[in-house]
């Protein structure tokens, strides 16, 4: 089992790499699309009614074999490897999601990422088939010492504010998109659109040597801002691997979101999609409360006892990536490093204490 951390495609420097290799990190996982360009160098996501997460074009050349292979290579001079790219960006995949106009054309599109990724030697893609994606959180005082964290509140999951045409996953891809809202669609045809992307991607991601790994949906509702989610209970992560049974179709196994569910237990999630090899990397973050009401808290603070998780993986033979998705950030002059170092110090320790059992 073996430490990483995620970095959003404007904190991919150098820096950031070596304090990842200060910190004891051996693996990288990169964010080719910023969606959080309001927060700058936080990391933590907040949204109000009238907010979205930026106006994205999306950029080509970042997935471009040329620019991964230099992207891999600067993480390998400072002594990391580059495990993962997390999310396609909204602007190359919308039609996807949506069943519009361009969904073949932006199949195709995915499939070359797909194939430039695998030539480039990075074995996982991450990803979230979600319209609304992550919604509603509110930013305050959360966790320990008043540290700045994330969380849901009643009032906030219950917000069914429609998605504006142009718009998906809080960003938008189109400035020219006429008025209105998202049209309906059911929970039904969200599956179907999933199914289509995964008969289509998984059989490159296997020529190809990569894993597509999904993360559930945060918050875990089953319905947000007028539109179905689909994987919002632990057991529907299964729903999701037999659509098209194969090795590539993978998890990206987000532990503070599946806590966040109503039903079933995380640690039999764990001990189920581990004990299938199905978990391509993890998101180790803690949780108080489920929804409709939680807070994210620090690593050692919350409803999941962490070390009683690492076990689990250990036992069902997980030799994969664990990652702090996102933590509280502390009072000083670098509130994000300061709280990914703590996180981080957490789990090199942990690690260390099972991986050694």
């Amino acid at each position: 089992m073996k430490l990483g951390l995620g970095l959003y495609r404007h904190m991919l420097t150098r820096d950031n790499f070596r304090f990842s290799k200060q910190a004891g990190c051996t693996h990288i996982i990169a964010h080719l699309v910023d969606y959080f360009p309001k927060m700058s160098n936080e990391g933590i996501p907040a949204t109000d009614e009238k907010s979205n997460w930026g106006i994205t074009a999306g950029n080509l050349e970042d997935w471009s074999y040329e620019s991964l292979i230099q992207l891999k290579a600067e993480i390998n001079e400072e002594g990391l490897e580059l495990y993962a790219i997390e999310n396609f960006d909204p602007a190359h995949w919308h039609d996807v999601l949506l069943n519009g106009p361009r969904r073949d054309e932006q199949i195709e599109l995915l499939k070359s990422f797909v194939r430039n990724v695998g030539r480039a030697g990075i074995p996982v893609i991450g990803y979230n088939f979600s319209l609304a994606g992550v919604w509603g959180h509110t930013r305050d005082e959360y966790a320990r010492g008043r540290a700045i964290s994330v969380g849901l509140t009643p009032s906030k999951s219950m917000d069914q504010t429609p998605i504006p045409l142009g718009q998906v996953w809080n960003m938008t891809y189109d400035v020219n998109a006429p008025k209105g809202n998202m049209p309906e669609v059911t929970q039904e045809e969200m599956w179907d659109r999933l199914a289509y992307f995964l008969q289509e991607l998984i059989p490159v991601a296997e020529e190809s040597g990569v894993r597509l790994a999904a993360h559930p949906d945060d918050p875990p509702m089953p319905f947000l801002r007028g539109t179905p989610r689909l994987i919002h209970q632990p057991h529907l992560y299964q729903k999701l691997l037999d659509l098209v049974p194969s090795h590539a179709n993978s998890l990206e196994f987000c532990m503070g979101t599946i806590q966040e569910m109503t039903q079933g237990s995380l640690f039999d999630a764990i001990a189920d999609y581990a004990g299938q090899g199905k978990i391509s990397y993890v998101h180790f973050r803690n949780v108080s409360g489920k929804v409709p009401e939680y807070k994210e808290v620090f690593v050692d603070e919350g409803d999941i006892d962490m070390i009683k998780a690492l076990r689990i993986y250990k036992q069902h033979h997980f030799e994969g990536v664990f990652i702090p998705d996102h933590t509280p950030q502390m009072i000083c002059n670098a509130p994000w490093h300061a709280g990914m170092a703590y996180a981080l110090g957490y789990m090199k320790a942990a690690l260390s204490i099972v991986n050694h059992e």
